[in-house]
């Protein structure tokens, strides 16, 4: 059995009894608890929730987008049925200079993998999406906006720092695409996936998810699925979309809740 679901379950339970209660910046109010560390080791388990369904093909597609693409452009989603960044669309249908155009805009992926390749014992690999001069021109300050890489006896290991983590909805989704995220790098730089730390600033539940989250504290957990890359792709920037898949993924049925702008 992963350890996913109850890490995860666990913190949303700590939430809701012990979180405190407040008005944000969405105008939702929210139950929070500040910290939250969920830690996985990728040899043992891919992390995604079983208690609901994630939509693992979005997600990934969301991945790619930032981080093999680099692109602010919402339309390459919407040529892959991706509406997920529709509320936060800025007059030229982009997220300006927010996730992949900063990417981009340092090559910040580049130097990574040439690191990992060159320098494994670098203790400067980092991918740093907060960069004030490009804030205010983007359409959303970034959530999972650092990424801090090592190298430790063939394994590369990834801490996930996350400055607003909504529980709900985007927490499951982020700690699936940095999951996949460190197993393609491992296979493209020839190591083996190790260690996903996830770190979350503010951990949140939206007043009208709780009725939601509830209803999941209730289910049992599935086994946890595997993740199955093509193992012909050696370059990045060759992954498509079909070469990304999960194997035997059991899980319960979705959980709607409504998404705060």
């Amino acid at each position: 059995m992963g350890q996913y679901d109850k890490i995860y379950l666990d913190i949303a339970r700590k939430i809701l009894q012990d979180g405190y209660y407040d008005d944000n910046r969405c105008g939702v109010k929210t139950y929070k608890l500040p910290h939250q560390i969920m830690q996985f080791n990728l040899q043992d388990e891919f992390p995604i929730l079983t208690t609901k369904f994630v939509a693992f093909k979005t997600a990934v597609k969301e991945l790619l987008w930032i981080f093999q693409q680099q692109s602010n452009d919402i339309n390459k989603l919407h040529e892959q049925n991706v509406h997920i960044w529709d509320e936060w669309a800025l007059d030229d249908n982009t997220i300006g200079t927010s996730y992949g155009w900063i990417v981009k805009k340092f090559k910040q992926i580049d130097k990574l993998i040439d690191s990992l390749k060159n320098n494994p014992q670098n203790r400067r690999m980092i991918i740093n999406l907060w960069q004030n001069q490009y804030l205010d021109t983007g359409a959303l300050y970034p959530c999972c906006f650092m990424t801090m890489w090592d190298v430790t006896d063939g394994k590369l290991n990834c801490m996930l720092v996350q400055r607003s983590g909504d529980w709900g909805l985007g927490v499951p989704f982020n700690t699936t695409q940095y999951a996949v995220l460190t197993h393609i790098l491992a296979q493209v730089t020839n190591l083996k996936p190790g260690l996903l730390t996830h770190v979350i600033n503010n951990a949140h539940i939206y007043e009208n998810h709780v009725e939601a989250i509830n209803l999941q504290l209730t289910r049992k957990d599935y086994p946890a699925p595997k993740l199955i890359l093509n193992p012909d792709v050696k370059n990045f920037y060759d992954f498509k979309i079909d070469d990304i898949n999960l194997a035997n993924y059991k899980y319960h049925p979705k959980i709607k809740m409504p998404v705060a702008v």
